[in-house]
């Protein structure tokens, strides 16, 4: 984009505290946060609210919701994805498959257990029928399956509506494929975790690590904008309080969710601009790699 001088988007070098660049309109303030269409950086008051982040001044007295200033680069959320038009449309699809799986195991009835006993994340289950199975058995798939799997209402309502609550505005301002990413990649790293540490033949199921996945992605995400960090910090307090007082919970998996989350975020948003995808697969592969050497320690122990 040509810049002009003395616009309101011409690149400024100012640095404020903790090597934050100035705003593009008073480069004297400091800010993480950049405008969603044009990506300059903008102080607090000159962040005007939209339907995905905020804009700078310019950017709407220019162009309509939906489209961008002439010569102006595409809309990217905070992490460089595509602007979408549904930015729940991906944490709406995992409710969806979160309730078809539970209304499937409730429709079971008495064979409820049937049902979970071939889905949940066990180790060596000898105590079930013949031939054992598990993840140690090369039934890595119950890694995967487990994060669908909620055998209480209480269980299934709580994780839901933290989902809805913490996915929108993630999904927001990371995009829809680097999203889905970060959810998947915390829910294996707390069934990873959980397969790792917990009793031999203790069955686990939940989306509550990829929950907390989504929780800590949170809280990295508020840091890299600058936003209030309390109200974030004390949920997760609570909720690592609860994790440990609470009986039959997985705390395992709750903190390998936890770590893999802010650990996945933290690439994404703090990826430089030129090379945030290459940056972002890395991330990813990183932690996926991390995942499958734990169960591969894991299952050497159960086999050896």
């Amino acid at each position: 984009m040509t810049q002009v001088p003395g616009s309101p988007h011409t690149p400024q070098d100012a640095q404020g505290d903790g090597g934050l660049p100035g705003c593009s309109r008073h480069p004297d303030r400091p800010t993480g946060v950049r405008c969603t269409r044009c990506e300059q950086p903008i102080c607090p008051e000159c962040m005007v609210s939209a339907s995905v982040g905020f804009q700078c001044p310019s950017c709407v007295r220019t162009g309509s919701g939906t489209g961008h200033p002439p010569g102006a680069a595409a809309p990217r959320t905070l992490a460089g994805s595509t602007i979408a038009a549904d930015p729940r449309l991906i944490t709406k699809i995992l409710l969806g498959l979160n309730a078809a799986v539970f209304i499937a195991v409730l429709l079971n009835g008495g064979e409820t257990g049937w049902l979970l006993r071939r889905l949940d994340l066990v180790g060596l289950v000898e105590p079930w029928p013949s031939p054992p199975y598990g993840v140690a058995e090369g039934q890595w798939y119950r890694l995967l399956t487990a994060m669908f799997l909620h055998a209480q209402i209480a269980h299934f309502a709580f994780n839901m509506l933290s989902l809805w609550w913490l996915g929108p505005p993630l999904e927001a301002a990371l995009g829809r494929l680097r999203y889905t990413a970060l959810y998947l990649l915390a829910g294996l790293g707390g069934s990873a975790l959980s397969y790792l540490l917990a009793a031999q033949n203790q069955p686990s199921l939940g989306a509550s690590g990829a929950i907390f996945g989504l929780l800590g992605a949170t809280a990295v995400l508020l840091r890299r904008l600058n936003y209030d960090m309390k109200p974030v910090l004390i949920l997760l307090g609570l909720n690592l309080v609860f994790t440990f007082l609470w009986p039959n919970i997985s705390w395992q998996a709750h903190i390998g969710g936890l770590v893999v989350g802010a650990a996945v975020a933290f690439g994404m948003v703090h990826a430089p601009r030129h090379r945030r995808t290459l940056v972002h697969v890395a991330t990813c592969l990183a932690a996926l790699l991390a995942i499958v050497a734990l169960v591969w320690v894991r299952t050497l122990q159960l086999l050896g």
